[in-house]
């Protein structure tokens, strides 16, 4: 009989260390999936928004008084 409860409890422990190393594994797939989702929205984001937010800065900076520093090159559009 104590042969018995002892293999049970070894049963139950091994099923806890597995489970909670399997669930350390899923969280970490579902940050990874919500990092990428991030990232993704973060793109669309910016291939939408980049040409109105680039035209924003252009205006700020020409009605920004003169300075001696040379202007930046504005990239070719395209």
């Amino acid at each position: 009989m104590l042969s018995l409860l002892i293999s049970l409890q070894t049963l139950v422990t091994t099923a806890k260390d597995r489970l909670r190393e399997d669930q350390k594994g899923a969280t970490a797939v579902e940050y990874g999936l919500l990092v990428g989702l991030i990232a993704v929205v973060i793109i669309g984001v910016v291939v939408v928004l980049g040409p109105q937010l680039g035209d924003i800065f252009t205006d700020v900076s020409e009605q920004l008084p003169a300075s001696d520093a040379p202007k930046p090159a504005v990239p070719a559009a395209g």
